[in-house]
C-alpha cells in the first residue's frame, strides 16, 4: 500500500501562511530581505531560516550564564537570561497563534531579542552606556542588531547572522519601559509589525512574573506584601484559592504566578482584538501606517501590571543584596574597560585585529558585553590578581 505524502516545500508553506495566517500577519514570501542576497531554502521560510540561525550562534548559548535578576553561583534554580528568552519565545507563540500571526518571525525576534545583553544584567548596560557616553553610549537593543549583523562569525560569505530586515526591525524596535533604543534605518516612521509589537509585552511578563517567583524563592519578597498587589488578588480569586497552609504553599504560589501569565496574555489577545476592530485595520499596511501601537493591555490588567512593575522596582531590584552583587559587578566592569583601554594589547586577538579600523572603546565594550558573569569575573580575576594564572 502506498501512502500519498504531499511534498511540504517553501511553496507550501507560503501557502499555508496564505491560507492560515491574519490579513494583518507579516508573510515570509514578502520580506524586505536579507543585507547579502542568499537563494532561498527549498523548504523552510525566511523566517525560519532566522529563528534557526538564531539558536545555533554563540551569542545565544552565552546567555545560560548571564545574569536576570540573580547572578549565576546563587542558585541553579533561579531564571538566566537564556531561560527568559526561551519563557519570552513560548509567551509570544502563544499570543502570535492566538492572533493569527506568523509564529516564526515573532519567535525569531523574542530568541534574538537580548543577544546583546551585558553580563550582570541592567547594572552591566548602565555601566557600559556611562563609559560610552562620549562615543554614542550603550543600549542593548542596538547591540543586539550588532551582534546579530556584524559580531557574529559563522559564515564565510558575509558578517553576521545575515537576518530578514523584519527580524532585524523588530530586535531594534523592541520597547519595554526599560529600552528606548534610536531606530532610524529600520522604517521609523513606521509602525513595527504586530509580530514585532507583540514581543514587548511577552518580555514584560515573562520577567515580571519570574522576577516575581524568584524573588519569594530567594526570600527577597515577602508573600504578605505580594498578596496586596491587586494582580494577585485577582489570581487568587480566579484560582479558587482563598487560603493555604505553609505545606501547600510552594504549589499555591505556582498556580497563583501561572494563573497571573495566562489572565495577563488573554486580556492581551483580547484587548488587542479590540484594538484592531476599534481602529478599522484589514491588511498589514495599516498595521505599518497606523501611528500608533495597535498592541496592549485593557485599562484594567495595565493598571495591575503597572503596580506590579513599581512593586518589584522597590522590592527585588533595589533589595541590598541586588543592589550589593550591582556594586560589585560595576567595580568588576569598570577596572575590566580601564585595564583594556590602557593595554589593549591584553585583548583576545580577535579583538586586537580590529584595533585601527574601528574605535577601540567600542571595540572594548563588544567584548566586555558578550561576556557571561562567569567569564567576567574569572577575568577580572586574571587580570587583577597577581596570583593568578593567566
Amino acid at each position: 500500500m502506498t501512502v500519498h505524502r504531499k511534498k511540504v516545500d517553501r511553496d507550501y508553506l507560503h501557502d499555508n501562511e496564505d491560507r492560515l495566517l491574519s490579513p494583518l500577519a507579516s508573510r515570509s514570501k514578502y520580506t524586505r530581505g536579507r543585507q547579502y542576497l542568499e537563494p532561498p531554502h527549498p523548504y523552510r521560510t525566511e523566517f525560519q531560516r532566522d529563528r534557526e540561525r538564531i539558536i545555533h550562534c554563540r551569542a545565544f548559548r552565552r546567555l545560560e550564564y548571564k545574569t536576570q535578576v540573580f547572578v549565576n553561583h546563587e542558585g541553579d534554580h533561579y531564571r538566566t537570561r537564556l531561560t527568559h528568552t526561551i519563557e519570552v519565545a513560548q509567551i509570544a507563540r502563544s499570543i502570535a497563534r492566538a492572533l493569527r500571526l506568523n509564529e516564526d518571525l515573532a519567535e525569531s525576534i523574542a530568541l534574538a531579542h537580548d543577544l546583546g545583553h551585558t553580563p550582570f544584567g541592567h547594572t552591566g548596560e548602565h555601566v557600559l552606556n556611562d563609559l560610552l557616553s562620549t562615543e554614542g553610549g550603550f543600549e542593548h537593543n542596538r547591540q543586539s542588531l550588532r551582534v546579530v549583523e556584524t559580531l557574529e562569525q559563522r559564515y564565510p560569505e558575509f558578517p553576521g547572522l545575515n537576518l530578514t530586515w523584519e527580524t532585524r526591525e523588530g530586535i531594534i524596535k523592541h520597547s519595554t519601559s526599560y529600552d528606548h533604543p534610536e531606530v532610524s534605518g529600520f522604517a521609523p516612521d513606521e509602525m513595527p509589525g504586530l509580530e514585532a509589537q507583540i514581543i514587548d509585552y511577552a518580555d514584560e511578563v515573562a520577567y515580571n512574573n519570574h522576577d516575581l517567583d524568584d524573588g519569594l524563592s530567594s526570600g527577597m519578597l515577602d508573600l504578605s506584601d505580594v498578596a496586596a498587589l491587586s494582580v494577585w488578588k485577582e489570581a487568587m480569586e480566579r484560582a479558587t484559592i482563598s487560603k493555604f497552609s505553609q505545606s501547600e504553599k510552594k504549589l499555591a504560589v505556582s498556580k497563583i504566578i501561572r494563573t497571573i501569565i495566562n489572565m495577563l496574555v488573554t486580556d492581551l489577545i483580547q484587548a488587542t482584538g479590540d484594538s484592531i476592530e476599534q481602529m478599522g485595520l484589514a491588511v498589514y499596511d495599516d498595521v505599518r501606517k497606523c501611528g500608533r501601537r495597535v498592541v496592549g493591555f485593557s485599562a484594567k490588567i495595565a493598571a495591575m501590571n503597572d503596580e506590579l512593575k513599581i512593586f518589584l522596582r522597590k522590592n527585588l531590584y533595589r533589595h541590598y543584596r541586588v543592589v550589593r552583587m550591582g556594586i560589585k559587578a560595576e567595580k568588576v566592569l569598570r577596572e575590566l574597560f580601564a585595564i583594556y583601554c590602557e593595554y589593549p594589547e591584553a585583548l583576545p586577538a580577535d579583538y586586537q585585529k580590529r584595533i585601527g579600523d574601528e574605535n577601540t572603546t567600542r571595540i572594548i565594550a563588544d567584548y566586555l558585553a558578550g561576556m557571561t558573569d562567569r567569564y567576567a569575573m574569572e577575568e577580572h580575576q586574571r587580570l587583577t590578581d597577581p596570583m593568578m594564572r593567566t
